[in-house]
């Protein structure tokens, strides 16, 4: 096996194992004791795993123990690279934000007051919704509002 030297080669091994082996990214998150969306995200490198998630991953898909320190660093989060992503369903997430953006913006605003959405106070949960018209893709997200402080 190789000795790991960035945290990219520790993604590309995941994936290459994930899919040789055929194992799902539920499974996965089991065996790390996470959901699966936290966990497919850190897989990709936008979250740190702790030395027992980073065990249990290694020990599922027979990596290289020199991942270990890699899966434990605190990464550059949210690294798609410039401009509009390539990929037809992460540019349709981008379109959402591009068209919607704006008016999410305003809808919390009013709702909440000046701040934020936390992505660090967050939780996702992605399934499928059975629909006669061709199934749909149901995504539901909450974070934590963070009000900006007058000082």
């Amino acid at each position: 096996m190789p000795v790991f030297e960035s945290r990219e080669e520790v993604t590309h091994a995941i994936i290459a194992a994930r899919v040789a082996r055929g194992i799902r990214w539920a499974d996965v998150a089991t065996a790390v004791g996470r959901s699966k969306e936290w966990t497919t995200a850190a897989c990709f490198g936008q979250m740190t795993f702790s030395a027992g998630e980073a065990e249990a991953l290694v020990a599922l898909l027979d990596l290289d123990p020199s991942a270990l320190p890699w899966l434990q660093t605190v990464p550059s989060k949210g690294t798609l690279g410039g401009g509009a992503p390539d990929d037809p369903l992460l540019y349709r997430w981008y379109e959402m934000i591009s068209v919607y953006g704006p008016a999410i913006k305003e809808l919390i605003h009013e709702e909440f007051g000046d701040g934020i959405m936390s992505a660090i106070d967050f939780k996702m949960h992605i399934e499928r919704e059975p629909d006669p018209a061709g199934d749909r893709v149901h995504v539901n997200i909450s974070g934590k509002f963070l009000p900006y402080k007058k000082y």
